[in-house]
């Protein structure tokens, strides 16, 4: 008897929501009398507006839309603050939110996944905003601290992230958890072995019960690729790279020179650096080798240095094309890593890095590139 009755209710369900084929989105701002609220659509490719309402004294609002085929992502938008949600059926959801921290304090109801993605955001915001506040001006024990401060919040929030994804592979919070990030850089990598299952069981959850949606096929693919290459990405060290890079504008980079010394690039911090991918198999490299060497005698004493990075795949043609060479020179065993970093697609290329850390130009030509080494000296 129960079990028809359970039966009988979700099938009362099922035939409202077919015969319902809209969802509604209401609720209550506060303290936003005239302020302009817009509900829009968060697709793969681009965000649409899909309504708006100016808010009365009340602050009350209500949209309707059409249900989504698939789970989907939706927008609340007021002064440039945004409550990001999901909807994956025909469902009613409420929202109670001020203006003020608009995007973060509010309560949702009538969605479970929406809440959860709610706790994700307001977690990535903490984190966010600890790295928005590195900066080139701190003491390296300040910045080292900061950072593993940072690194921390990251594993916390990746920790409660993953049991939210294995708990239910196939929710849109689940799919909202894979893509967060933090400076551009994604938390959850297929690439990244620990982060593997996570990311699989995501696109193996859409990929059976959604194949045909959009969003399936570009995780499915994505993960798949991971798969296929084996790449052997670390977590930390991506982390390590990126968290380097905020506040000083590079990444630093680690490598050996031709007797197999390891020679770091914030070593040389407080000097005027230019940091040059190279090849001594290049076409060329004699004439731009002399222009390096020239530059380098007129300003090394001021504290003038160049970090070489070489992409050579000879190693045997670059130890003995470097043997002479004054300013520092290291290989990059694989050819493509600390290149990769900084998006080198041509060599060579050359990035100039003032007292600071901060790049201050990209491949400026030599007669450029001597006025902005005098500049910043």
């Amino acid at each position: 008897m129960k079990k028809t009755l359970v039966l009988l209710l979700v099938f009362a369900g099922l035939i409202s929501c077919k015969q319902n084929d809209r969802f509604k989105i209401s609720g209550t701002v506060k303290d936003a009398d005239g302020g302009m609220l817009y509900f829009e659509h968060s697709g793969l490719l681009k965000t649409t507006v899909l309504d708006s309402a100016k808010l009365g004294a009340d602050g009350g609002f209500s949209f309707k839309s059409e249900r989504p085929e698939y789970p989907d992502f939706y927008r609340l938008r007021l002064n440039g603050k945004v409550i990001t949600f999901a909807v994956d059926s025909c469902e009613e959801i409420q929202f109670a939110a001020k203006e003020k921290n608009f995007a973060t304090d509010y309560t949702v109801t009538g969605s479970l996944t929406s809440a959860q993605i709610q706790k994700l955001r307001i977690s990535l915001m903490n984190i966010q905003q600890k790295a928005d506040e590195l900066n080139s001006d701190m003491g390296s024990d300040v910045r080292n601290a900061r950072i593993a401060e940072i690194k921390n919040a990251i594993q916390v929030h990746k920790e409660m992230a993953g049991k939210l994804i294995l708990e239910n592979p196939r929710s849109a919070a689940a799919y909202f958890a894979i893509y967060q990030k933090v400076n551009d850089a994604f938390l959850f990598s297929p690439y990244v072995k620990a982060d593997k299952p996570y990311c699989a069981a995501v696109a193996t959850s859409y990929n059976t019960f959604m194949p045909e949606y959009d969003r399936t096929k570009n995780l499915y693919s994505l993960v798949m690729d991971a798969i296929r290459s084996e790449r052997k990405a670390k977590a930390d060290q991506v982390w390590d790279d990126v968290l380097q890079k905020v506040g000083k504008g590079y990444i630093d980079i680690d490598l050996k020179d031709n007797k197999n010394v390891s020679h770091k690039l914030s070593a040389l911090e407080g000097k005027v650096v230019l940091i040059d991918f190279s090849s001594y198999a290049a076409d060329g490299m004699v004439d731009y080798t002399f222009a390096l060497r020239e530059l380098y005698n007129k300003y090394h004493g001021r504290g003038f240095e160049i970090y070489q990075v070489s992409v050579d795949d000879n190693k045997l043609l670059w130890e003995q094309s470097v043997q002479n060479i004054p300013w520092i020179c290291v290989r990059d065993e694989d050819g493509t890593g600390a290149a990769r970093l900084y998006n080198v697609s041509s060599i060579p290329t050359t990035f100039l890095l003032d007292k600071k850390g901060n790049i201050i130009s990209r491949s400026p030509g030599f007669e450029e590139l001597a006025k902005l080494i005098e500049k910043s000296l």
